[in-house]
């Protein structure tokens, strides 16, 4: 196991967890590829063209995904079920196709420049929005956001703002995967549009099922599993893929709750209702 190893996993941990939060209130988003993506480059336009160091410039970026997460969700989790993974799908195509047409940050050639992102960087990230998400889950909010993805109808008959409280953890996935992209571009020193397809968001997604979507943890150990798995079946040469492919499959039928299925709080506020 090497040091990239580490870093990546670490960043697919961040990925992970910004799926998890959204998936908090009920909304599953596909479009982490794309938050991840404007991360990447608007920190990379922020310390590269304008000489900012990485932490501001990470935290602005983050902002600023977290803006246009808003204003991209609020049409978009209006939806629901499929029509909302195509709508999120949509987001990550699109800013792709945007990136690879804009030449201020290299078009489809890519963008280069970016340095100072460390493994102990990523794992100060890891272990500060662990920490955040450990805090919200003992929080009141924690509370709003079982009743909203449990049933959001007996929720907003209590009051709750249904919409706000959506966009509130489709934003900060946004920020925490954008997080992710600053650190990814500044490790990496030199990314391109096609870093941030589709595939990704399905992967990340997929980390989160396999793991466990209904606690903190289930998401990490998934993304841990999933970016070393692969690594202890390269003695197997070409049929790697074959391989891991079918440990998935079985994973998926035997325990399709994912590895760690227990929840971390119950929805006491929507039992409290509907009683």
């Amino acid at each position: 196991m090497t040091l990239d190893h580490l870093f990546f996993t670490g960043l697919n941990v961040l990925l992970a967890w910004s799926v998890y939060v959204a998936l908090l209130t009920g909304s599953l988003s596909f479009a982490q590829g794309a938050f991840m993506a404007l991360g990447c480059y608007g920190a990379g336009i922020l310390t590269v063209k304008f000489g900012l160091p990485l932490l501001p410039g990470t935290l602005l970026a983050a902002v600023g995904a977290a803006a246009i997460a808003i204003v991209l969700g609020y049409p978009a989790l209006r939806l629901r079920g499929i029509y909302l993974i195509l709508a999120t799908l949509g987001i990550t195509y699109c800013v792709r196709v945007l990136l690879e047409n804009v030449d201020y940050v290299g078009g489809v050639a890519g963008f280069g420049g970016m340095t100072g992102a460390s493994l102990q960087g990523v794992f100060i990230a890891v272990l500060l929005v662990g920490a955040l998400l450990f805090w919200l889950s003992r929080s009141p909010l924690q509370r709003v956001f079982d009743a909203v993805r449990e049933d959001d109808r007996v929720a907003a008959s209590m009051g709750i703002q249904i919409t706000q409280i959506r966009l509130m953890g489709f934003a900060a996935g946004a920020a925490i995967a954008a997080i992710a992209g600053s650190l990814y571009g500044h490790y990496m020193s030199f990314v391109r549009p096609e870093n941030f397809d589709v595939l990704l968001s399905v992967y990340v997604v997929l980390y989160v099922v396999l793991g466990g979507v209904n606690n903190l943890w289930g998401p990490l150990l998934g993304a841990t599993v999933m970016t070393l798995l692969p690594e202890y079946f390269r003695v197997l040469a070409d049929w790697r893929p074959t391989v891991f492919g079918l440990a998935i499959l079985l994973l998926l039928l035997f325990r399709p709750e994912g590895l760690l299925s227990f929840r971390t709080r119950t929805c006491r506020a929507s039992k409290a209702a509907a009683s």
